[in-house]
């Protein structure tokens, strides 16, 4: 049993005695003082026998009619004994009145059966309030026959003022321990239909004080009056009370409503706990083995099942079932002390609740497994699946965050280690034992590296170590010495030592060019060092012939995007299934006339910087929607994807132009995917909530690029309302010999489904990824294996020709027409007409 509750159970008990007990000994010296003075002025004719009597039937009677109020296992009752006991007051003396509500209340409570602390109770209070308006009446001179009815009912309001305020000062802080509320609330607790009922039974005294002015014997016909009365009251306390139960009721379930399966566990058994009147309330979910209880104060225990319970006595288990009762997820307990039979209405309340708390409960857990598998996306998605180290995205991810920092403090620097000859340990021992070498070699690193430093494996012998904070440049090169010292002892390869040479290359962050231009550089520096057979070197701009700095691109940009120097060229997309190209991917490429094509990574930046980007934009988007345009016209009906820079969407002119380009190429804004990256932030999201709802409600398609490989995938997916996801290609290259990117497409194409979303998977390179990725019921690809990108013009040839003598078709099906094939659970034929792949822009 747990301890707290015990105390706490017995602190209750202890303070619920002591009032009770300072009750009995005020009512002990009210019976003291009526006896003596009943002693001095006994009954002294048949009439006040009779008077007496009629007292404690009247009395007795008044506390067997009542309405019950459960709380917890004990059940209180309103009574009409204030009112026996006013009109006691008219037709005799105090001291009588003392002293036959006593005995009628104690006759009463032994035949109704009550326990001795609650007759012990009920006898004193309402001796007490028999004898303070006993003494009312005899301060105001009240006496029998009246000599005015205005005067007796005046006295008569004053005592039945005195006995009500005594009855709820008497009751209320007894029942408020009872029920573990406060004074304060228990009193203001229905204190509108107390206070009707006050009234109403004020005016039955009232009245039966007039019809005894006729005769004292007219007493024995008020009964039936009260009896009335009180089926009315009681009615109408039931409908308020049943009124009150629905609304608790609604408003715990409303609480229930959130996620965190925590949360929705201690809201249960917390209100539970109010709602039920319970002492104690359990909770035991099936999946798990889980056990939350506690009360209203909180939750007392929570943890593995078979713990004992802390309240012996009536226990009532209900299942977790939803209304179709096919999903048990566990049983609510409520307990009692003492013997409880819920009422109707409150077994209807109880299935009610459970079946609400089913609900929440697997709202909750499907919330969490969804949290989990986020989890471990994302984890996949930023991780090397072989040595655990974060890969190529996370790194850049990491950088660009770093040399974005405001607050960043000490040099950035980039250190790319390469392992030299490691061929030859692949083709010599096997992969299994290169996979070895690369893990030792994962670890090394990794231990060597300091706190804030991030090691990274890049793809095969390729790792990449992002130094922070340094306090000058020159620290870089020490630091490279250091990590690759690490790599010189031999490593033990199942029994046999191995020694590995390294190449490293060192770059400071660039004061611009991003961490995409810190790589590079770190990049040319390793294979400085390895032209020059230095174990380690650092980037020098004037070794460096590929500088994108030497290309004074701020004046070329202006004079590319003049001259049509910007080309675009486009990668089909086709249904895995049947080889048909159902979109394309349209990539920018800039061919200047010096330097040859320069890749979209190397100018993009640039061009965001030069304010040139909407001039830039409008270009590809013209280019992309022609080549669109003419397909269409040649019989293939191609929507084309471009993919957008994030900082188009916070330009409130973008929607504009985007639509007047479709009007103005006369193509349908469906056949239009724009496609943004994972690169946006929550804070971009709120500005871009605006454009993004103007172009998908004009019916332009939206498309999230790289699914799974940023930081927020499922929180943009939550913001932003896109038609499609794109598999980022590394999953693709890996899902044949990593279990893990397998997880990650399948993951992704669950969603898809869950979401009405399309799936398309990127870098598709050969038959076996083909099928295996059709298999998992993924319907849409591209890759070399389709077709490289090309121009237009080239591409509309390629729809011409098509494969086999099918215009159109750029691969023959996986199943030939008519064949019958076992599709994957949960899996969907293509569909036509989803096109999509990006362009930088």
């Amino acid at each position: 049993m747990n301890r707290a509750t015990v105390r706490r159970d017995t602190e209750t008990d202890r303070r619920l005695t002591t009032l009770v007990g300072l009750v009995v000994v005020f009512a002990s010296v009210a019976a003291l003082v009526s006896a003596f003075l009943f002693i001095e002025n006994p009954p002294r004719s048949i009439r006040d026998g009779a008077t007496l009597t009629a007292l404690i039937f009247i009395v007795a009677l008044s506390v067997i009619v009542k309405v019950p109020v459960r709380i917890r296992s004990t059940t209180v009752a309103t009574a009409w004994v204030e009112t026996a006991i006013v009109v006691g007051v008219v037709v005799a003396p105090p001291a009588w009145v003392v002293l036959s509500t006593g005995a009628g209340v104690a006759v009463a409570s032994v035949l109704i059966g009550l326990p001795l602390i609650k007759t012990a109770f009920g006898v004193s209070k309402n001796m007490i309030v028999a004898g303070g308006a006993g003494a009312t009446a005899s301060v105001l001179g009240s006496h029998w026959p009246p000599t005015g009815l205005w005067d007796l009912l005046l006295e008569l309001a004053a005592a039945y003022l005195v006995a009500a305020v005594l009855d709820d000062l008497l009751a209320t802080p007894v029942i408020a321990v009872a029920s573990g509320t406060t004074i304060h609330r228990q009193f203001h607790s229905n204190l509108d239909l107390r206070l009707g009922g006050f009234a109403v039974r004020f005016v039955v005294a009232a009245f039966t004080v007039a019809v005894l002015e006729a005769d004292s014997r007219f007493l024995l016909a008020v009964p039936p009056l009260v009896l009335s009365l009180h089926l009315a009251y009681s009615t109408r306390f039931r409908t308020r009370t049943e009124q009150q139960a629905w609304q608790r009721l609604a408003r715990t379930t409303d609480a229930l409503n959130v996620v965190d399966l925590d949360t929705v566990l201690t809201t249960a058994v917390t209100q539970a706990a109010e709602l039920f009147s319970a002492d104690e309330v359990e909770i035991e979910l099936r999946h798990g083995g889980r056990t939350v209880r506690g009360g209203a104060g909180g939750i007392t225990h929570d943890g593995p099942a078979g713990e004992p319970d802390t309240v012996e006595g009536t226990v009532l288990d209900t299942p977790l079932e939803g209304h179709d009762r096919t999903a048990d997820v566990g049983v609510l307990r409520l307990r009692f002390r003492g013997p409880v039979q819920l009422s109707e209405r409150e077994q209807y309340t109880l299935r009610t609740f459970a079946s609400a708390l089913c609900t929440a409960v697997r709202n909750a857990q499907a919330y969490a497994e969804l949290a989990r598998v986020a989890e471990e996306h994302a984890y996949a998605a930023t991780h090397d699946a072989l040595t655990g180290l974060a890969n190529r995205r996370h790194l850049l991810d990491q950088g660009t965050e770093q040399l974005s920092s405001r607050h960043a403090e000490g040099v950035t620097a980039l250190v790319l280690i390469d392992l030299n000859h490691f061929k030859e340990v692949n083709d010599t021992l096997g992969h299994a034992a290169g996979d070895q070498v690369l893990v030792q070699v994962a670890g090394r690193l990794d231990a060597a590296a300091q706190d804030g430093d991030l090691v990274a494996r890049l793809g095969g012998d390729e790792f990449a170590v992002l130094l922070r904070g340094l306090p000058a440049p020159a620290v870089a090169a020490h630091r490279a010495e250091s990590l690759l010292a690490v790599l010189h002892e031999p490593f033990d390869l199942d029994g046999m030592r191995i020694s590995v040479e390294a190449s490293g290359g060192i770059a400071t962050a660039p004061a611009s060019g991003g961490m995409a231009e810190l790589l590079r550089r770190a990049d040319v520096a390793m294979y400085q060092a390895k032209r020059a057979g230095q174990r380690i070197s650092t980037y020098a701009p004037t070794r460096d012939t590929a500088d994108i700095g030497r290309l004074t691109l701020g004046g070329d940009l202006s004079r590319a995007v003049a001259d049509h120097e910007f080309t675009v060229n486009f990668q089909p997309i086709v249904d895995l299934g049947t080889g048909v190209v159902i979109g394309a991917e349209a990539l920018a490429r800039w061919h200047h006339p010096t330097h040859g094509v320069i890749d979209p990574l190397r100018f993009l930046e640039a061009v965001e910087r030069s304010g040139l980007l909407p001039a830039f934009t409008e270009a590809i988007l013209d280019q992309a929607l022609i080549a669109a345009g003419n397909w269409r016209e040649a019989g293939f009906d191609v929507p084309v994807a471009v993919n957008v820079c994030p900082r188009s969407l916070l330009d409130a002119r973008f929607p504009g132009s985007v639509l007047a380009r479709l009007r103005a190429h006369d193509l349908p804004p469906d056949r239009l995917v724009l496609e943004l990256t994972e690169t946006l932030t929550l804070s971009q999201l709120d500005v871009v909530d605006r454009v993004l709802s103007r172009l998908r409600d004009e019916g332009v398609r939206l498309a999230l690029d790289d699914f799974g490989t940023g930081y927020s995938s499922l929180s943009l997916l939550s913001r932003i309302p896109v038609h499609e996801l794109k598999i980022d290609r590394s999953f693709v290259t890996a899902m044949e010999t990593s279990a893990e990117a397998a997880a990650v497409i399948r993951s992704t194409l669950d969603l898809g489904r869950s979401l009405d979303l399309t799936v398309v998977a990127e870098g598709v390179e050969n038959e076996p990824q083909r099928r295996a990725l059709w298999e998992l019921g993924c319907t849409a690809g591209q890759g070399h294996l389709f077709a490289r990108p090309m121009p237009a013009g080239t591409l509309l040839a390629t729809l011409r020709r098509g494969a086999g003598g099918s215009p159109g078709v750029l691969v023959p099906p996986l199943h030939d027409s008519g064949a019958v094939i076992r599709l994957a659970p949960g899996r969907r034929p293509a569909t036509r007409g989803r096109a999509d792949r990006h362009l930088p822009a």
